[in-house]
């Protein structure tokens, strides 16, 4: 039995300031540092085989954030895309490391010509329904981005490819992500409709586990 620990990117700083992030790097809010060791406490007790992230900066200084905490372990990134490196499996179990695996494909959705605006002011400027309807519904984009279902689009084969694979093999794997392409994560694990998966929320550093019995997940927490 594996099990699968789902991490949302702690606090950034462009989420304080209120602003759609998207693709674009920022680094932590000092409030976001400061959740790093409760996480870390939560996970401290389990054994953590392998862990897959993206290059976004938050994402990746989460990973850092936490492993800080961890006596003698540290992650080892791994870039995935574009060829420049397979999975080496000769790193994996070997030494004080944990092998992160790196992908563009659990990046957050992409938010096209309101990347870096503030969600207020563009709630004022196209009406709150609208802008709702950008951010959570399943087939509707907004202006120049991408639709959660085109996020599920890339995420989802991904995690079957990649994470999935690891959890049949029996390791212990934590995702840490952003908001959209965890959200599409969870709609297919907990079959969730594409109408419902609208009202799901996964606050800033919030933990999901599953248990996975190489068929089906069971969601502990």
């Amino acid at each position: 039995m594996s099990k699968l620990f789902l991490l949302r990117h702690l606090k950034s700083q462009w989420n304080k300031d209120n602003r759609f992030a998207g693709w674009a790097d920022n680094p932590l809010s000092d409030e976001g540092r400061l959740q790093a060791k409760g996480i870390a406490q939560a996970l401290i007790i389990e054994k953590i085989d392998v862990l897959y992230t993206s290059p976004l900066i938050r994402n990746q200084e989460t990973v850092l954030r936490v492993f800080e905490n961890f006596p003698e372990k540290y992650p080892l990134f791994l870039h995935l895309d574009g060829g420049k490196m397979q999975k080496w499996g000769n790193f994996e179990g070997n030494g004080n490391h944990v092998p992160a695996y790196v992908s563009e494909n659990l990046n957050e959705r992409y938010y096209g010509k309101i990347q870096g605006l503030n969600k207020h002011e563009i709630a004022i400027k196209y009406g709150d329904d609208l802008v709702h309807s950008w951010r959570r519904d399943y087939k509707v984009a907004p202006p120049g981005g991408e639709s959660m279902e085109a996020t599920y689009k890339r995420a989802v084969p991904f995690f079957k490819k990649h994470i999935q694979k690891d959890l049949k093999s029996g390791k212990n794997v934590l995702v840490v992500a952003s908001h959209n392409s965890l959200r599409a994560i969870v709609k297919y694990i907990e079959n969730i409709s594409d109408e419902d998966v609208s009202k799901l929320e996964l606050p800033f550093g919030s933990l999901m586990q599953y248990e996975f019995n190489g068929k089906n997940f069971k969601k502990l927490h």
